[in-house]
């Protein structure tokens, strides 16, 4: 870990090296804008992958070389062009409006949460070029009054307003009905028009081995708990505890070594946003959730956020060194069996499953909340790049996880 480097800025940069396979992937969707710009219909080129597969990766370095040439270079098509980088998220966009205030092409007026764009352009009443848009899997696909939303799809009105439009796309990170997406109801959208796609299959932001990622993808895909890999603490810090408080002592510790190291955990636990603090409490570990960040910097890179839990809103998109991930009240196992039941009674999140006109189906409805529930959990799995520590508030889930920690051949730590 000698160059590790903790700042998200730096993670995103556009100067960041890429592999050959994102370096053809840039050229390629480079060939792609430039050929659609030209023409007078709207285009849609979408990036599939996992999280930590180097989706945004890939962005900011596309946006980066569309503007040197939209501001620089009167040979390219680009040249001139007006483009924007949306993405709807808060805590990722202050990282990409930093790296903007580094970077004399980019202007961090080009980088904006999707509502906000359609509406400055209804009132000026213009078109952009570009649109790149990250984590498209946040884009509302409902109205939304308080956040001055008044269409009904996101992407749809984006497409309406530009010539080009490029997104990231993954479907196990869709955690709001107001965010409902699935690959079908996105390609209905998309392949309205001339379209290209790629997938990017390679994790790389966890260090973790592929079968321990399999087990992950397994316990939150398919509701089930399966043998650890043998490999599952090759090269990783992989853990099982007994005890929330010995896990927080140990990220604790984890953090003060290399930083970047936090508590996780799924909803579950009291949590209203009244500007209170909330607690979450297992035995003898008593933490608050995450206070609502005002201020430019990314909630896990201000230093006193090591004494808060991170939720999903917190930390989707981001790398954290370290994770002590706490398995909430709505996921417990059924007993007699290695199945995984969900219960969504005790989900606490309320802005999560707000009522859409277009569902009615009970079993359906039922069935994507249960799904956001564990695509919630597998965010959470994806943030520890070189360790991941897990705790299970359901006792039989807790008892199973120690069990087949030990049967692994690792054993059970009792403090950092």
């Amino acid at each position: 870990m000698g160059d590790l480097t903790n700042a998200a800025v730096d993670k995103l940069s556009p100067l960041k090296k890429l592999t050959n396979e994102q370096e053809k992937l840039v050229e390629d969707i480079i060939n792609f804008t430039s050929e659609h710009l030209q023409k007078n219909f709207p285009a849609v080129y979408t990036i599939y992958g996992d999280a930590g597969t180097g989706k945004s990766v890939v962005l900011s370095q596309l946006f980066d070389r569309m503007q040197v040439a939209a501001r620089r270079n009167k040979q390219s098509p680009f040249y001139g062009t007006k483009n924007y980088f949306l993405v709807n998220h808060p805590e990722i966009l202050k990282v990409y409006r930093e790296i903007a205030g580094q970077r004399p092409e980019l202007y961090k007026k080009d980088f904006a949460r999707p509502t906000s764009l359609i509406n400055q352009l209804d009132k000026k009443q213009q078109k952009i070029d570009v649109a790149v848009i990250d984590e498209a899997h946040l884009l509302l696909s409902k109205a939304d009054h308080y956040n001055n939303f008044y269409h009904d799809n996101q992407l749809v009105e984006i497409i309406k307003r530009a010539k080009v439009v490029i997104v990231v796309f993954d479907q196990y990170q869709v955690l709001r009905m107001k965010s409902l997406w699935t690959p079908e109801r996105l390609e209905k959208i998309t392949h309205q028009y001339p379209h290209k796609e790629y997938h990017l299959r390679h994790m790389f932001r966890m260090t973790a081995s592929d079968d321990l990622v399999a087990w992950f993808n397994h316990f939150t895909s398919d509701y089930e708990v399966q043998p650890f890999p043998t490999n599952a603490r090759t090269n990783y810090d992989f853990r099982v505890y007994d005890d929330a408080e010995a896990m927080r002592q140990a990220i604790v510790q984890r953090n003060n070594e290399v930083g970047l190291s936090r508590i996780l955990s799924t909803s579950g636990y009291p949590s209203t946003l009244d500007g209170g603090k909330h607690y979450i409490r297992e035995g003898k570990f008593k933490m608050p959730w995450d206070q609502y960040n005002y201020t430019v910097t990314p909630w896990a890179e201000i230093t006193s956020t090591i004494d808060e839990v991170g939720s999903i809103y917190t930390c989707q998109g981001f790398d954290l060194n370290y994770t002590g991930i706490i398995i909430g009240p709505p996921i417990s196992q059924v007993p007699g069996s290695n199945r995984l039941q969900i219960n969504l009674d005790k989900y606490t999140d309320s802005e999560a499953f707000k009522k859409r006109a277009d569902l009615t189906d009970p079993k359906e409805i039922k069935a994507l909340e249960e799904r956001m529930i564990m695509n919630s959990l597998n965010v959470l799995f994806k943030r520890g790049v070189y360790g991941t520590y897990l705790y299970a508030h359901d006792p039989l889930l807790r008892q199973t996880l120690r069990k087949l920690f030990s049967t692994a051949g690792f054993t059970i730590p009792q403090e950092g």
